[in-house]
């Protein structure tokens, strides 16, 4: 009876999330798809979806959101990985750096880019600065709708500073999951730093980039309050046109149309990451 008790111990921890997942995840989703297939009369059709791909802001929202995600992704690993390199040498001042790096973490995805917008905004602190230094005798228009690229690399660098902690302390934990004897192994061989990061870190690590590079494109592909702060009207995205439809167009069926798409986005980023990065039953942690 005790091994039965045990044997259902793990199923009932997991209900709470289970039914939280199940009532405020799967059901709105199974609407959300619904509404997609139906007219405003609630009549099934292909309508809705044929007048969404036929749509210009559609493929605009398609290419933002796909620029910001394959550029995005290496830009942050490559700082989270620095980062928790850092942290993981547990040198003093350890925590105060950690504490630096994570506290973009308590700030909202619309605060951030609120707070980016006093920088980047024609008298914002940059122009301020670079023409205090001498380096630019007007201010710089960082924020112009007739420049595509200067709004995507301001939003890069807004996402890179808001949400790289996020992968930092996913990285930072797998860093330390992983013994010393082995690194300490590398050392002893005259094994560089790009070396041990590379043949030693980088491949136990994999159960940990797995789970931030999912997580990660996910946010990417959702991105949305920071674009509308710093962009607004001049750049749009998948999930601020689904927005646009639901407040501003009140069609909730283009509007649910557009949460289709990147529902399916997500989901099919997570299973090429499960793909292309697999992880052995030895790797788990």
């Amino acid at each position: 009876e005790m091994t039965k008790r045990r044997n259902w111990a793990p199923y009932l921890l997991l209900a709470p999330s289970a039914i939280f997942l199940l009532i405020f995840f799967a059901v709105p989703m199974l609407q959300s798809f619904q509404l997609a297939f139906q007219d405003a009369d609630g009549n099934w059709t292909l309508n809705t979806l044929q007048r969404m791909f036929a749509d210009a802001n559609f493929h605009l929202g398609l290419k933002v959101t796909v620029t910001l995600v394959v550029l995005v992704i290496p830009i942050q690993f490559v700082l989270a990985m620095s980062m928790a390199l850092i942290i993981n040498q547990r040198l003093r001042g350890n925590s105060l750096w950690l504490y630096v790096y994570a506290l973009p973490l308590a700030i909202s995805e619309l605060a951030a880019g609120l707070v980016w917008v006093s920088i980047f905004q024609q008298r914002g602190w940059l122009n301020s600065i670079l023409m205090n230094l001498g380096l630019i005798e007007t201010p710089i228009i960082w924020q112009s709708s007739e420049s595509y690229w200067t709004l995507i690399g301001i939003i890069l660098v807004t996402e890179a500073w808001r949400a790289t902690s996020i992968i930092m302390i996913i990285l930072v934990a797998g860093l330390q999951s992983i013994p010393d004897e082995y690194i300490e192994a590398a050392e002893v061989y005259g094994a560089t730093l790009w070396q041990r990061v590379r043949r030693v870190m980088l491949p136990m690590l994999r159960p940990a980039l797995q789970v931030a590079l999912i997580l990660r494109i996910i946010l990417a592909i959702q991105v949305f309050a920071t674009v509308i702060a710093l962009a607004g009207s001049a750049l749009t995205t998948l999930t601020s046109q689904s927005w646009v439809w639901s407040t501003a167009v009140q069609d909730d069926n283009m509007a649910a149309a557009y949460a289709m798409v990147v529902l399916m986005l997500s989901i099919g980023s997570t299973i090429a990451v499960l793909w292309l990065l697999p992880v052995r039953d030895e790797q788990q942690v």
